[in-house]
């Protein structure tokens, strides 16, 4: 059979045996059906007024009322008319305006952790016209900045000793608003919820307690579930915020499809919502496929996705991309699966976006680093380096950090595979120097596979559109979903 898969910024065929097992998130395996358009504003109205385990706004909120709506960046969630967040957002400031809340005491606060800052286009985009308009030229609109200490408060450590500092206006304020999706995440299982607040509107520090190699190496980690030690590390963070702000967030979490639509709608304390929104996010997110568990698993990576242009050029970035994969499909995985992947792998770093990777990656390349958790011990080296924090403050780029979050996960590819090969490389030694092999075509790669690894007759799982839409986690059809 022949299927195409992302490759830059098109796409590359590839002749697979006909035997070849295809999915497509949506559709070789339907989605629950997510809420009609014309719906969705009536079912997000009544969800926010009928919260789980705490009082709705209206009682909640009073003229004097400070109130902080804190919002998911870019990267997830869709920007429809209809997304989640748009239309959450417009229900909750009309619910707080009816309750006496002056609008000069709403803040929208976009929760990008340690990814980019906001940009106006983006916040444009995210909300909308209206929304963007009523907020923005009363200067009531800003993105989280994790090094601005004027606006962190350090609550101390959990009983676990993890370091815990959250942003000042969502402390201060009298009503915390978590805006969430709860989406197939590699990181915990889902996205939304007390992952929302633990790594969109903390510190370095904190993100360094649990996107580290202690955490991510773990056999809990990877195949992903929502009872990893990184998950109960969120949980613990978001519920001491709670306990210092002397209140919890009230959140309002979308279970999404595919194509970001909604398909359930839940609202209240993160303790008791959190874990209902993940009934229908399994039935969604987990989807039991394999009869046969797999030896090769191909997919193809485009130049621009989820972090931006170059996630899937720039060496440490496709890594994890590789990696995230394999924490979502290891349960359909043989241990020595292959991978076999697309990636035009040009060179392309995009350094302003990533100043900092460059220098990570040719560090790799020296002083006895075979393996990327070699390079941890340089985590606070980079992450206080002073020109990286300016451009990651001013400059729309990652802040240091996010690199050593990014290379404990792209290690799970090689912990997890017996080779992953790069198909179309045109700096292919880019590649080789991360520990990939290279061919030109997926054909060439597949016989090499068959000769060295996987045998005359494998098994093979083709996933087109892999980082095109929303994806899901695969199981074996006989896998016990019940606690996940």
């Amino acid at each position: 059979m022949k299927l195409d898969f992302e490759y830059g910024h098109g796409t590359m065929t590839a002749e697979l045996p006909d035997t070849t097992d295809v999915f497509i998130p949506g559709e070789t395996i339907p989605d629950p059906p997510c809420i009609p358009e014309d719906q969705i504003v009536a079912k997000t109205r009544e969800s926010i007024r009928n919260p789980m385990g705490m009082k709705p706004l209206s009682e909640l909120a009073h003229k004097g009322s400070k109130v902080v709506i804190v919002i998911p960046d870019i990267v997830k969630g869709g920007c429809q008319p209809t997304s989640h967040r748009k239309v959450a957002i417009r229900l909750i400031v009309d619910e707080l305006y009816a309750a006496g809340v002056e609008k000069k005491d709403i803040l929208l606060l976009f929760s990008n952790g340690l990814h980019p800052r906001t940009t106006t286009k983006e916040a444009k985009q995210i909300l909308g016209k209206e929304l963007f308009d009523e907020f923005y030229w009363t200067h009531q609109i800003t993105s989280h900045d994790s090094e601005d200490y004027e606006h962190l408060v350090d609550l101390g450590c959990t009983e676990r000793g993890d370091r815990v500092l959250m942003n000042k206006y969502v402390f201060d304020c009298d009503i915390p608003i978590l805006i969430g999706h709860t989406q197939g995440n590699p990181y915990g299982g889902y996205s939304g919820g007390y992952k929302h607040c633990a790594t969109g509107i903390t510190h370095w520090r904190s993100i360094a307690t649990h996107h580290v190699p202690e955490v991510m190496h773990g056999s809990d980690f990877t195949p992903v579930s929502g009872h990893s030690m990184m998950r109960t590390k969120f949980n613990e963070i978001g519920m001491l915020m709670e306990e210092k702000m002397g209140h919890p967030f009230f959140c309002c979490d979308a279970v999404l499809d595919t194509y970001s639509r909604q398909i359930e709608i839940n609202s209240g304390y993160a303790k008791v919502m959190q874990p209902k929104s993940w009934i229908m996010a399994n039935k969604r997110t987990y989807v039991p496929f394999a009869e046969e568990k797999y030896d090769v698993m191909v997919f193809g990576m485009p130049q621009n996705f989820h972090y931006g242009d170059g996630m899937g050029t720039n060496p440490i970035q496709l890594m994890q991309a590789l990696s995230a994969q394999v924490v979502r499909h290891k349960r359909v995985m043989k241990d020595n699966c292959v991978i076999i992947c697309s990636s035009i792998c040009n060179g392309y770093f995009h350094d302003e976006r990533w100043p900092y990777l460059r220098e990570l990656y040719e560090m790799f390349q020296h002083d006895y680093m075979n393996v990327l958790p070699d390079m941890n011990r340089y985590g606070e080296y980079f992450a206080t380096n002073e020109e990286y924090i300016r451009k990651y403050r001013f400059a729309n780029a990652f802040h240091p950090f996010h690199g050593f979050s990014m290379m404990s996960s792209a290690h799970i590819a090689e912990m997890n595979t017996s080779a992953i090969y790069i198909v179309g490389a045109q700096e292919p030694g880019i590649a080789r120097s991360m520990g990939l092999k290279t061919r030109a075509t997926f054909e060439e790669a597949l016989e090499d596979a068959k000769k060295k690894y996987v045998g005359p007759n494998p098994n093979i799982l083709a996933l087109p559109k892999t980082f095109k839409i929303g994806a899901v986690h695969l199981c074996m059809k006989d896998d016990d979903l019940s606690n996940v």
